[in-house]
């Protein structure tokens, strides 16, 4: 049953009785280049989109993307299938893409919990959870927090990070574990609940794939070994794809990110800051930008110390980020409309020809 792939009652208020009769329903387990893998009650199927559903994409974020559910209709004895069209999404998990470019970059949809793995070495950063929590935040998923290598630290070590953590985010459950041992991946197994939708989320040589194999039970996915050179992780993973563990759980693996940029992600950063947030509402000004005004209550933490220095820098930081970068993508957008509007102009004028 569909069901059991995550297909819960808030989907089941979504179906479009005027397409369900002539599709089935199934769900995007992963992308290819020209193609995707869909899985429904009985078995995996190679699907294409429709030219109808391309044509009317408008953005990046308007593409299938591993998790959407999806309308199909079948051909050959059920062993191919053409996209009909997208559910509503409960969820989408997206940065900015890598780079200069300014759009979006969908990593997965329909995700219940995202977990961020950080491994206890050189990898650790609370600067980039906060990055990563301002993304989840902002898709309205669930975050959980795994600290891998936790056996190159004593256990006082581990226990030190991870009451830093729980100081600055003490919403956030906190787990350390190591791939070595097998008592703490069966803890780490208890996360995992049927027909709920998991994410992976972590630089590249955190131990994300090796963790999935463990989980999996078997070397399913390669692995790769820290580069002596860079001194960071290998991209192990290429490719996004949902793997059901024997439990009846999704897990979506991603590939390593070494950039995490957020567009418009004013609210995930409200969430991930929510101490600065709630001293935002006391300011003097409604458009305080928290850098030099007079009677702002961020500011005035700042300097009695109840809030770091650190935590202050990375959220004006990440909100400038957002903020430019929203700017310059509703700026994108607009010229990609005009241009749009200028070719289907000179498409109808020669046709009057």
């Amino acid at each position: 049953m569909i069901k059991d792939l995550g297909f819960d009652t808030w989907f089941e208020k979504k179906i479009d009785p005027h397409m369900s009769e002539d599709f089935k329903i199934a769900r995007i387990v992963a992308v290819n280049k020209d193609n995707y893998l869909i899985r429904n009650e009985k078995s995996d199927v190679l699907a294409e989109t429709t030219g109808k559903l391309l044509y009317q994409i408008e953005s990046s974020l308007d593409y299938p993307t591993v998790g959407d559910w999806v309308y199909v209709q079948y051909f050959n004895d059920d062993t191919f299938a053409v996209i009909e069209k997208i559910f509503p999404r409960k969820s989408l998990l997206q940065r900015k893409t890598p780079g200069k470019k300014i759009d979006y970059q969908i990593i997965a949809a329909n995700i219940d919990v995202a977990l961020i793995i950080q491994s206890l070495d050189f990898n650790y950063n609370i600067r980039r959870m906060e990055r990563y929590l301002a993304m989840i935040h902002q898709a309205n998923i669930q975050p959980l927090l795994l600290l891998s290598k936790r056996d190159l630290l004593t256990d006082s070590e581990v226990n030190l990070k991870i009451d830093e953590i729980n100081h600055l985010m003490p919403n956030l459950h906190v787990f350390a574990f190591s791939n070595i041992y097998q008592t703490e991946i069966n803890k780490i197994q208890e996360i995992f609940k049927p027909a709920k939708t998991y994410c992976f989320l972590g630089s590249s040589g955190v131990g994300k794939t090796t963790l999935l194999n463990n989980l999996i039970g078997e070397e399913y996915y390669k692995t790769q070994t820290i580069s002596e050179k860079t001194n960071k992780g290998r991209h192990a993973t290429s490719t996004r794809h949902l793997h059901i563990l024997n439990n009846g759980a999704m897990i979506v693996d991603t590939p390593g990110m070494r950039e995490l940029g957020n567009i418009g992600a004013e609210s995930g950063l409200d969430q991930t800051f929510d101490e600065i947030s709630e001293l935002t509402q006391r300011c003097r000004f409604n458009n305080c930008t928290h850098t030099n005004e007079d009677e702002c209550a961020v500011l005035a933490a700042l300097e009695e110390g109840s809030i770091s220095k650190d935590r202050y820098q990375s959220f004006i930081k990440m909100r400038k980020e957002s903020a430019y970068y929203q700017m310059s993508y509703l700026e994108k957008r607009q010229r990609d409309k005009k241009f749009g509007k200028l070719c289907k102009s000179v498409i109808k004028h020669h046709k009057k020809k």
